[in-house]
């Protein structure tokens, strides 16, 4: 008897090891593995010389929910005020501050107040690159919300997202707290997922993947392990000592929190009318398969082609800029 006790002893100690030896692998080839900035993207990077940030408010400042201080630009409606608002989130590694100065700044031109966003882990908002946990991000949005709300508690509000804010927005616009907080919400460019058919490989050269530690954080977290979420596993093609401006990398919580659920997921439960806009041009994105794709899932949703356009276009081309901003200005909620 008591020798079958210990050889059953020693055989879970052997599995026990085993295990332990397992996570000891997985961690040391998530380290192991260095993450590689990939070249500078020029079709972004120049993308600046098409702005004038003359007209761009200063950063204010709320405080979310766990005291840290969240970044953001109020655009007061410039001319005939329609009585819309709309809040707009920037893509991967920008702010606020960064090139969709030229959009924000146009849509309040035509009478819609409009709040842009630094999200956390951006410009001055938070720790630069990382969050705490997946989630803080919608609940940064929901704070944010009641902040606009003290000043503006009827404002009918838009929700507008670039590349990865679009594929973050249509996070949101799956969630039915969020739902209740816009009326509309209008998608540009969208990062779908990355396994989605309008994606580009490593989106045309923009985005570089740490695969190991992906993976690595991945197995840990199907064993129940919640660790090392904030080591890097994504890198952008931002230029050199653009730290100041950009946020070069993701940590792993930032990159999931920051995206869709999926779109497979989340489209069927969004309720409310929804927009893509994609430029013809893009560089990152194959904007001619949004339509089938997104419409496979949710046929309701309006898919509009901007020809001439790259996916920086979408915030700095006039030709763009004037198509998006007068529609933002001009759709009710119920139209799509």
């Amino acid at each position: 008897m008591a020798i079958r006790l210990l050889r059953g002893v020693l055989h879970g100690l052997k599995w026990a090891l085993c295990a332990v030896g397992a996570v000891a692998l997985i961690l040391a080839a998530m380290i192991a593995t260095p993450l590689e900035r990939p070249p500078e993207m020029r079709s972004v990077s120049e993308s600046v010389k098409l702005v004038d940030f003359s007209t761009m408010p200063p950063l204010e400042r709320f405080q979310a929910r766990d005291g840290t201080w969240i970044g953001y630009r109020h655009y007061a409606p410039n001319g005939p005020a329609t009585g819309r608002g709309a809040i707009f989130i920037h893509g991967s590694s920008g702010s606020s501050g960064t090139v969709n100065h030229a959009l924000t700044h146009a849509i309040a031109a035509r009478g819609v107040e409009t709040w842009a966003l630094d999200m956390r882990g951006h410009g001055g908002s938070g720790t630069r690159g990382d969050i705490g946990y997946v989630g803080q991000l919608e609940d940064d949005l929901v704070d944010f919300v009641a902040h606009v709300r003290k000043g503006a508690p009827d404002l009918p509000l838009t929700l507008i997202g670039h590349s990865a804010g679009a594929g973050f927005s249509l996070r949101l616009a799956a969630t039915p707290i969020m739902q209740d907080m816009f009326v509309r919400t209008v998608l540009l460019a969208p990062y779908l997922g990355y396994d989605a058919p309008t994606n580009r490989p490593s989106n045309g050269g923009w985005v570089s993947a740490d695969i190991p530690r992906f993976l690595g954080l991945t197995a840990l977290r199907k064993l129940g392990i919640e660790c090392c979420a904030q080591l890097p596993v994504l890198a952008f093609a931002v230029p050199a000592n653009s730290e100041r401006i950009l946020t070069p990398t993701y940590s792993d919580r930032l990159m999931r929190n920051f995206a869709t659920r999926g779109y497979r997921l989340d489209l069927p439960n969004v309720t409310h009318p929804m927009t893509i806009f994609g430029g013809a041009q893009d560089e990152m994105m194959i904007s001619d398969k949004y339509a089938e794709t997104v419409q496979a899932i949710k046929p309701s949703v309006d898919v509009k082609l901007i020809e001439g356009v790259n996916h920086m276009g979408m915030v700095t081309n006039p030709k763009a800029v004037n198509a998006i901003a007068e529609d933002v200005a001009t759709r009710g909620a119920g139209q799509s």
